[in-house]
């Protein structure tokens, strides 16, 4: 019988060790961190060499185990959604931070997808509803099942959109995470292979989508209200300039990295000076 070990060498000769860890302890059905105390455990060689050999082909690990950490939350992920990365929390930070004195009751997610914003923002705001939007019904499926799963169902709906489009009510929280990456970008191949195109591409330069939503932004806003949306490293100065056209007052966050990560919106200028 081939052991916990064994497994992990033989797979770290063909993708990374890291990779081989996380996807071994799928199988096993436990945390990447309590593997060392499965080293007598069985389990399927077979399913493990499967997941070895997806991984090795460039099918992200996410994926294949159907599970992405975001904001501490356990989100189910399929190829019709992008896999919520780390930075994206940034934009939670920022929420936090511009509704610290004011907590939201309705938040707004544009490009749901998994629904990790969403769900990651009622998690804060216990006593917020929401409502995300997305074009396609195979990530609105994905987001709905998190929101079950992770009990946000009651406070949590979901609904096919254009981005704000025809939506009749207003929100205190707007979050974002548009496609922002340009038709000729070269991307991982693992990203570019396999996560959703239409979540990732915007056109020539980028903005595409922003064009489309920043302008449906003041009215779908309550009074005090805050949009926050996140943007491509290089983005900050043209998407501030589509926003300061709607006249709003703009903050810029960046990300643990220092890579510039999200701008907040307001029309109010003394909520933006505590971000």
């Amino acid at each position: 019988m081939i052991t916990v070990a064994q497994a992990l060498r033989s797979a770290a000769q063909r993708i990374d060790r890291f990779d081989a860890e996380v996807l071994l302890a799928a199988v096993l059905g436990v945390e990447r961190g309590d593997l060392l105390l499965q080293s007598d455990a069985s389990f399927s060689p077979e399913a493990f060499e499967k997941h070895v050999v997806r991984r090795a082909t460039g099918e992200p690990v996410a994926y294949i185990t159907g599970h992405r950490e975001f904001w501490s939350l356990d989100l189910l992920v399929s190829p019709a959604v992008l896999i919520p990365r780390p930075d994206s929390e940034t934009l939670i930070e920022a929420a936090l931070a511009a509704c610290n004195n004011r907590p939201p009751a309705t938040i707004l997610d544009l490009g749901t997808g998994s629904g990790a914003l969403l769900l990651a923002a009622l998690s804060e705001w216990p006593h917020a509803t929401g409502l995300g939007v997305d074009a396609s019904p195979a990530a609105l499926a994905v987001a709905a099942d998190n929101a079950r799963r992770l009990g946000f169902a009651d406070r949590a709906d979901f609904a096919p959109g254009d981005w704000g489009q025809g939506l009749g009510q207003r929100f205190d929280l707007i979050l974002s995470n548009p496609p922002y990456v340009e038709d000729a970008a070269d991307l991982a191949p693992d990203v570019r292979d396999h996560e959703p195109a239409a979540a990732l591409f915007a056109g020539v330069d980028g903005l595409a989508a922003y064009r489309m939503l920043v302008p449906q932004l003041p009215g779908l806003l309550n009074r005090g209200g805050v949009a926050v949306l996140e943007i491509g490293s290089g983005q900050a100065a043209a998407v501030s300039q589509v926003a300061a056209a709607m006249g709003f007052v703009i903050a810029l966050r960046r990300d643990l990295a220092g890579h510039n990560r999200c701008l907040v919106l307001d029309f109010n200028d003394a909520v933006l000076r505590t971000v």
